[in-house]
């Protein structure tokens, strides 16, 4: 595993898992947490993933921070991140902000979490600052080892500076050839705040034929070049799997580096 330092001085692993189909009804977002465990997620432990990717509105914290509790990898490795969502049961006041965070606490049976975000643009400024203040206060407290944002433009993000104390560690935004979102990584690169992605696999049938014939000289899959483009680049990824194989594949990215042409040809796309 490779590791991005955020803006605190905190270790990220640069690949993660989503979770956010896992213990659902036919693996289905929308689908209800039917499920008493996620083999999927022990192989990902068991094949190296540390960074776990998960939020309040996966409504699936509990099981997979039961799973994480009961799996022999000790806490101090893993990387749990979740998110509060933008909505007045959470934000409506900084008491409602607290037992959100709280909760999480109890679902992951822990006494801190890695990385907590917040999950969508809060529009009320007044509830914006309620709710970063709280988070500010969960950091302090050493409860948040990291706190940041997901979603966010850099409007918002312009928002959040005019009072934030602590400056968000990370965004997470979609990014992949579908959604470069290229301007925003370069306002994340000048202000100092971690990319990460979501969705980093997204891609049109003509880009992936020519991250297939890109792959064929390091022996990859054209999705293995794709996530390795983007941590060559610095983003951190969330690639996310029900399957072993497809699980391992996306981890298997550290034994080669991507040339500068080949760079330049993905970035083209």
């Amino acid at each position: 595993m490779e590791y991005i330092t955020l803006n605190n001085g905190l270790k990220m692993p640069i690949v993660g898992t989503g979770t956010n189909t896992y213990g659902k009804e036919n693996n289905d977002y929308n689908g209800a947490v039917t499920k008493n465990e996620i083999p999927e997620l022990v192989s990902a432990l068991e094949l190296g993933y540390r960074s776990i990717d998960a939020a309040i509105m996966y409504r699936n914290e509990e099981l997979v921070g039961r799973v994480l509790a009961e799996s022999t990898v000790p806490r101090e490795e893993l990387f749990i991140t979740t998110k509060v969502p933008a909505s007045e049961e959470y934000i409506s006041s900084k008491e409602a902000t607290r037992a959100a965070i709280d909760n999480s606490l109890k679902n992951f049976q822990t006494d801190y979490l890695d990385l907590l975000l917040i999950h969508f643009p809060i529009e009320d400024k007044v509830q914006l600052k309620n709710t970063w203040e709280v988070f500010e206060e969960y950091y302090e407290s050493g409860k948040l080892k990291a706190i940041g944002v997901s979603n966010f433009g850099k409007a918002q993000l312009d928002e959040l500076k005019e009072f934030a104390k602590v400056k968000p560690a990370v965004n997470q935004i979609q990014i992949n050839l579908k959604e470069p979102n290229a301007d925003l990584l370069a306002v994340l690169k000048d202000e100092g705040i971690a990319p990460v992605a979501w969705g980093p696999m997204k891609a049109e049938a003509h880009q992936q034929e020519v991250l297939d014939e890109i792959g064929k000289a390091y022996k990859k899959s054209g999705a293995q070049v794709l996530l390795k483009y983007q941590i060559q680049r610095g983003v951190i990824v969330i690639p996310k799997s029900h399957n072993p194989e497809n699980q391992a594949s996306n981890l298997d990215l550290f034994d080669y580096v991507l040339s500068a042409e080949d760079m330049e040809k993905i970035k083209n796309l």
